[in-house]
């Protein structure tokens, strides 16, 4: 996600190649398009993860005792959600349980998600999902559920953030 000077972008193309998967980096515009293209991205990102969460809490509640490994596995087996948030999801619930006894149920914000807020709010753009999802994370320090606690470890699987249990 990079922005600037097309000519710059161009002179350094096989640079962007070298340090990116395969097609997985692009010319975004004027500088700060890059910045902004990945605060957004980081904004969608939590209200996947919040759907994410609350799908499994859902599953979790109901009276059929779900194996939520197999849940995990089969929804990141073609199915419309598949993606790499359900495939760490299944490694997470396989290497942590599926009670996530020791992962907080308290989230963190690490930002993008309020300045994605904050700029659609400047912008005259409703993000009604995204302002939830961060709603819900600020929430989470006083309220934890096991929603948090599939944020939490999704947040580590990807991230390596810090999920102690403190629930």
């Amino acid at each position: 996600m990079i922005g600037g000077e097309k000519k710059i972008y161009d002179k350094y193309e096989a640079l962007w190649s070298d340090m990116a998967a395969p097609n997985a980096y692009a010319y975004l515009g004027a500088s700060g398009a890059g910045h902004f293209v990945k605060m957004v991205h980081n904004g969608i990102e939590y209200g996947m993860m919040q759907a994410i969460g609350e799908g499994f809490e859902v599953l979790r509640a109901a009276p059929f005792k779900v194996d939520l490994i197999e849940a995990a596995r089969i929804y990141n087996n073609q199915s419309v959600i598949e993606s790499r948030l359900t495939k760490w999801l299944e490694d997470g619930l396989r290497k942590e349980g599926v009670e996530l006894e020791h992962i907080s149920g308290s989230v963190s914000a690490s930002g993008e998600g309020l300045w994605t807020v904050e700029t659609a709010k400047e912008l005259g753009v409703p993000v009604p999902v995204i302002a939830g999802s961060l709603r819900f994370r600020e929430d989470s320090h006083a309220k934890p559920s096991f929603t948090g606690k599939i944020l939490s470890l999704l947040r580590n699987q990807f991230g390596g953030h810090e999920v102690t249990s403190r629930t």
